[in-house]
Parts: structure tokens; sequence; C-alpha cells
């Protein structure tokens, strides 16, 4: 495989194909840069305390001698915790938190009863399925899981220029659409390889091959979303998740402005 483009930028460039290094496409002259590694810092910190943390705990748990179904279970409470620990600190539960913590609690309670470590393998497996399901079912709303992805690198301008886009240019629209597909389709195969190796594989082995599994597909599909847009806006001269604010000409100002009104209730899908 050719490896990817990478033009020279500087670290706090917000998305591969932004045309000023430090700068999404859409910010106006002078504003302030979009950081990309503050926009990937709260990616970061779920990913540690997710992934990392839990996978050490697991084996030096078992290094010590505890039993697999009771190092499952303790190491499965590190995100747990930090979901409820988020819930009380900020007096909002997300969806995703509420996931982690209701599979754990189900998973360990079958677990209990039938006394196999296998039931908190599975748990793993449920988390994605419920993801991929959920970004699958996104395509039938207002707007898919990949336009409310962008909205973490757009500026006001940027987002304006984002619904106008998705109003006006249906290959807009169809390319974020198929890049929903994707993500849903890479969150559901983690989740078949995931309950065929909970089931299949040696209890030991399964959280380490999982977690690596987990990021290569998240790193394919990140791959694959980054050279598709890349792609897009080589053809059509606009990005996927950073646009320009539109120029004068193909939509005026009072088009501008009602999609930008648009925004705060979205119509149906066009």
């Amino acid at each position: 495989m050719s490896p990817p483009i990478t033009p020279r930028t500087t670290p706090d460039d917000t998305t591969p194909d932004s045309p000023v290094p430090g700068t999404a496409p859409g910010t106006p002259p002078g504003a302030a840069p979009v950081s990309l590694t503050r926009t990937l810092r709260p990616l970061l910190a779920p990913l540690a305390i997710s992934i990392a943390l839990p996978l050490a705990l697991y084996y030096v748990l078992r290094a010590g001698g505890m039993a697999q179904w009771q190092a499952l279970l303790l190491s499965s409470v590190v995100p747990a915790g930090h979901a409820v620990a988020q819930a009380v600190r900020t007096r909002r539960a997300e969806v995703f938190d509420l996931l982690i913590v209701a599979l754990l609690l189900v998973s360990a309670g079958t677990s209990l009863i039938s006394g196999s470590p296998r039931v908190l393998l599975l748990k793993d497996a449920g988390l994605p399925a419920v993801l991929g399901l959920w970004i699958l079912g996104t395509l039938w709303a207002a707007r898919p899981f990949a336009f409310r992805f962008g909205e973490r690198l757009r500026g006001p301008d940027g987002a304006c220029a984002a619904e106008l886009a998705w109003q006006e240019r249906p290959e807009f629209r169809s390319a974020l659409r198929r890049l929903t597909l994707l993500w849903a389709a890479g969150q559901l195969l983690d989740a078949v390889l995931s309950t065929v190796e909970a089931l299949t594989l040696p209890v030991d082995a399964v959280p380490v091959i999982g977690r690596f599994q987990s990021l290569t597909l998240l790193a394919v599909v990140v791959v694959v979303t980054v050279r598709g847009s890349r792609a897009f806006r080589a053809r059509h001269g606009i990005s996927l998740f950073a646009p320009s604010a539109p120029r004068p000409g193909p939509a005026t100002a009072d088009s501008q402005g009602a999609a930008c009104g648009a925004r705060h209730d979205p119509p149906g899908r066009p």
C-alpha cells in the first residue's frame, strides 16, 4: 500500500486538507486557529481509559494469580467508574457512558450466575455492536453521523457553509452518507470478530487481541475517511468536514442566512 499523502504542516493543523497550517477551512483571516491537539484531546483520554488502562490492569491481576472472571470484572470497572465520575462531575449522563455501565452490570451479573469469564468478554462485542447500529441509524436522521462528527472541526462560518452545502449539493450529502456507512460497518465488523474471539480463543488472549483489533479497524476507517475527504475536495473543491464559507455568486446572502438558521431547526432529509 502506498504511504498516505502527508503535506508539510505544523502540529496544530486541524484537518489534512486545511489550506493554511493551523487554520480550518472557512476560518476568516485573523481568526484564532483551531488546534488539532485541542480537537483530539477529548478523544484520546477515553481511548486510554477504555482500552489501555483496563488491558494493563487485567494482565497485572492475572500475573498476581487472580481468576480470569475476577480480573476481567475488575479491569472493566475502570471505564465504568470513569463514566460514573464524569456523570457526577458534569451532572449530565452521556448515552455512551450509560451504555458502558449497563453492559458491565449485565455481563457481570450473567457471569456470576454462569461462572464463565467468556460472558464478560462478550461485553467487548456489545459496545461496537450498539455503536455500529446507532451510527447506521443516523442515515435516516436529519443529518448523518459523519456530518455531526465534522461539527468538531468547524468554526461558525464553516458550520453555515456545511449546512448550505448539505442543502444544495447532492454530492456532499452522498459522500457523508457513504462515510457514515463506512464507520458503521467498521464497528459492526469489530463486534462480529469480537464475538467469535470471545467464544473460541483462549480467554487470556482475547483482551489484547480484541484491543489491537479494534484499534486497527479504527485506524483503517480513519485513513479511508481522510483519503476520501481529500479526494472529494480535489474533485469538488469543498472539504467534507470543514467547508469554506461560500463566496458571492453561487449562493446568495439570503440562502446562506436560511441555511444557518436551519441548523437550529433542521429539516428532514432532502
